[in-house]
């Protein structure tokens, strides 16, 4: 069976086709309306040098084994490091790391100069002032659409205090506490 593609072809034009009803951008900004948690991503690669990239695409799958997963577009440039790197380390982003979020998402000589890190166990930078870091042992990936799901075995985590940078709307945001009614 194909995947439907997506087009900016309307539905009556794309009748018989196996084209969804909606438009790239729609499905884009559909995503949107779901706010996610800002993320830096490392890696070493064989040579030593780090990989890091910005990932929104973070979520937790299990709690026995305690699993994450993640995805990065298949074409990207780190792609072979975090195939071939048997560990990796989850940065999960403060509400003021915005600028790291910026560097982890552009392209950058070096993006890891002048960048705070302490190495952990899985030998990959642990950004500091982050409000979290997951140590993943590498699972499994897998090529799914335009991106390679990623699954990691968490082998250690810490936290600290402090308000994480989320993504929504098309831009950075952070969580504010609704009261909750009573019941």
């Amino acid at each position: 069976m194909r995947r439907p593609r997506l087009s900016s072809t309307p539905p009556d034009a794309a009748a018989g086709r196996d084209t969804p009803p909606f438009s790239e951008r729609q499905f884009r900004d559909a995503l949107a309306q779901f706010a996610t948690g800002v993320t830096v991503i490392c890696a070493r690669a064989a040579d030593g040098r780090y990989a890091g990239f910005t990932a929104n695409s973070f979520n937790a799958l299990s709690l026995d084994p305690p699993l994450v997963l993640w995805s990065l577009d298949w074409r990207s440039n780190t792609l072979a490091t975090f195939e071939h790197a048997p560990r990796y380390v989850v940065n999960v982003l403060a509400h003021d790391q915005i600028e790291l979020a910026h560097r982890f998402s552009r392209p950058h000589k070096d993006r890891f100069a002048g960048v705070n890190y302490r190495l952990g166990r899985a030998q990959a930078p642990l950004i500091e002032g982050c409000v979290a870091w997951f140590e993943c042992r590498h699972f499994s990936h897998q090529r799914v659409g335009d991106h390679v799901l990623f699954v990691g075995e968490v082998e250690s985590c810490e936290r600290r205090p402090g308000v994480g940078l989320i993504f929504a709307h098309g831009g950075f945001a952070t969580a504010q506490e609704l009261p909750v009614p009573p019941i």
